[in-house]
């Protein structure tokens, strides 16, 4: 009742962070055109676009009378990160009593991006897909039941049983993620892993390109990718069967059909991975509450992420051909989202507040959550801030596009304090809120949850700009960012006067959101709207050139079918992407507006 008793009261000073003030929206310009600008090459974390912004938003904190915080010297936080990996010459040889082979050169042999660096040699077993499926699931599947892997290499096939009916492979699908098959391997004993896409799968006998992976250290066992070729070899060894035959037999599924151990033949692996280390930057200053007992309270903390893609490099462009190699401005993802940071700093540092307040800017978002994570969890020291002093951590991404009035407030089952706070702090803005309980998001709200900490997202959606060098400051819709920002201020002054932290809530991640990128085989070329309450996935956009647009998808249209499965939100989405097959047509059925559609779209490999 306390909490509620507080909202109620109506202080003076909340009716003035509620009054439009229209030199906000020549700063917010200010800000967005700084960040955005080409000069600043897209703020890729780790180069200099990046620096300069941060030192910009550390000058407009110590302009608004900000402080470091506690035990920094400055406003700029730095992290170490993982900027990238290669191989660095890693072989593999073959021997048996007859003879042997020894392969060098990423067309047959390459690591893979999380593997240690090391030299191991030892037996070889075939386990199949590698696959092993918690008992919790109900669903009984083992690769490693009948073998002993101890010191012995594991050859396993990418990805998993290619024959089997829709519910078994969206089960497995879940486990078939690299990393888990090189922790199945690792816990068992097993030297190294050895990955091959098989000749019954997407992208057969082709080598697993190496994605961006931001750990610093390796995942405690050697992993490398082999072509089919090698693969090839290395089951000449077998009597009486093939690598084709041997993927064939397991492809239906069938629990009792096992690897096996490839007697008499010698794997010796040497991999080198070259990981290139770089300093991002977080920004941050304390706006000091002014309550006797401030220094006993937790913080709470306002904030978005400031990179973005740079030109494109990294994997998460969605350039068009045309554009490709271009400035991406990110002046929606996320200039806006600093930019009303620093505008609800503004109105915060107007008002007297109880916490301590922080203006947080994120780095290393767009690669994964990398600066957040470091501010919340530390990287090779300790957290610059402890999640236990954190009361709550209101985040904004994508704040700049509105339309037609609606905000997307994301997280609010993370607290039971949200529902009221934020219809009270709504009240002189007028927004139509869409709220979703779920706190699990592709962005750094994500990092605060898992600590613990009560979160909010704010979010205006996405649009046809998204993650393209056309994402630019001229569209901007500043009136409306302005408000968004206002909106944000209320709520972090009403959570700053609680006596009491919020309680945090943990929300129970959904089971039906489907595997990570890499158990995802399909690319359908589809971008959708996460801001919009309709039975089934509206589509802000297609991919120029991918299925969808081929197929004729356009934005807005709403997809309530897909190969077969009814299509109620993005979760039932990403489930069937799971389970689709990669060259085979599959049905969609789709509204444009009230009229049904029904085409066919054949999915592509993902790399």
């Amino acid at each position: 009742m306390r909490q509620l008793l507080e909202f109620a009261a109506a202080p003076a000073i909340l009716l003035i962070l509620a009054v439009p003030a229209a030199a906000d929206t020549a700063a917010l310009e200010r800000h967005v055109d700084r960040l955005a600008a080409e000069e600043l090459e897209g703020r890729l974390t780790g180069t200099g676009g990046e620096r300069a912004a941060a030192e910009y938003l550390a000058a407009e904190l110590e302009q608004l009378g900000a402080k470091p915080l506690p035990g920094q010297s400055g406003y700029l936080i730095p992290f170490e990160f993982t900027a990238g990996t290669s191989d660095d010459g890693s072989t593999l040889a073959l021997a048996w009593d007859s003879g042997g082979h020894e392969w060098t050169g990423v067309e047959s042999i390459q690591a893979l991006s999380f593997s240690d660096n090391g030299s191991v040699s030892g037996g070889v077993v075939f386990a199949g897909y590698g696959l092993v499926v918690p008992e919790s699931q109900d669903f009984g599947y083992d690769s490693y039941a009948t073998l002993d892997v101890e010191d012995k290499i594991v050859v396993v096939l990418r990805y998993f049983p290619e024959d089997l009916d829709q519910e078994s492979r969206s089960k497995l699908a879940r486990y078939s993620g690299l990393r888990y098959k090189a922790l199945q391997a690792r816990e068992r004993g097993a030297r190294a892993l050895v990955v091959v896409s098989g000749p019954r799968s997407p992208n057969a006998g082709e080598i697993i390109p190496m994605a961006f992976d931001t750990a610093v250290a390796g995942s405690g066992i050697v992993a490398a990718s082999i072509s089919g070729a090698v693969a090839e070899r290395l089951f000449e060894q077998v009597p009486d069967k093939t690598l084709e035959q041997a993927q064939a037999a397991l492809d239906d599924g069938n629990p009792h059909v096992t690897g096996f151990e490839i007697a008499g033949v010698e794997l010796t692996l040497d991999v080198k991975v070259e990981r290139e280390t770089r300093t991002g930057f977080n920004v941050a200053g304390i706006l000091a509450g002014n309550d006797a007992q401030t220094a006993d309270k937790p913080y709470v903390i306002v904030g978005a992420h400031y990179d973005h893609l740079g030109r494109g490099d990294s994997g998460n462009s969605l350039a068009k051909q045309e554009e490709a190699g271009g400035v991406h401005h990110g002046a929606d993802d996320n200039a806006s989202g600093a930019a009303a940071v620093l505008a609800a700093g503004v109105r915060l540092a107007g008002t007297e507040h109880r916490r301590h307040v922080v203006l947080a800017f994120w780095s290393g978002e767009e690669l994964g959550l990398l600066g957040s994570s470091a501010f919340v969890n530390g990287a090779k020291s300790e957290p610059t801030l402890d999640p236990g002093r954190v009361a709550g951590y209101l985040n904004m991404d994508m704040v700049g596009r509105m339309r037609d009035n609606r905000l997307t407030v994301q997280a609010i089952g993370s607290s039971s304090a949200w529902p009221i706070l934020i219809e009270r702090s709504n009240v002189p803005v007028g927004f139509d809120l869409q709220t979703i309980d779920d706190p699990y998001l592709p962005t750094d709200s994500t990092a605060f949850n898992s600590a613990g900490v009560p979160t909010l997202n704010l979010f205006t959606g996405s649009h046809e700009d998204y993650h393209r060098p056309s994402d630019t400051a001229d569209k901007i819709n500043y009136e409306d960012l302005d408000r968004v920002a206002r909106f944000s201020a209320l709520i972090a002054r009403r959570l700053a006067d609680l006596e009491e932290a919020p309680d945090f809530v943990k929300v129970a991640p959904r089971t039906d959101q489907g595997g990570g990128r890499d158990t995802l085989r399909a690319f359908t070329g589809t971008i959708p709207d996460y801001t919009t309450e309709v039975e089934g996935l509206r589509l802000s956009g297609v991919i120029e050139g991918g299925p969808a647009a081929e197929g004729g998808l356009l934005e807005g249209d709403v997809i309530t079918e897909f190969a077969g499965q009814k299509i109620a939100n993005i979760y039932d989405y990403t489930y069937a992407l799971d389970v689709v097959k990669v060259g085979e047509p599959v049905k969609v059925v789709f509204l444009r507006g009230d009229e049904r559609h029904e085409i066919e779209i054949v999915p592509r490999a993902r790399d």
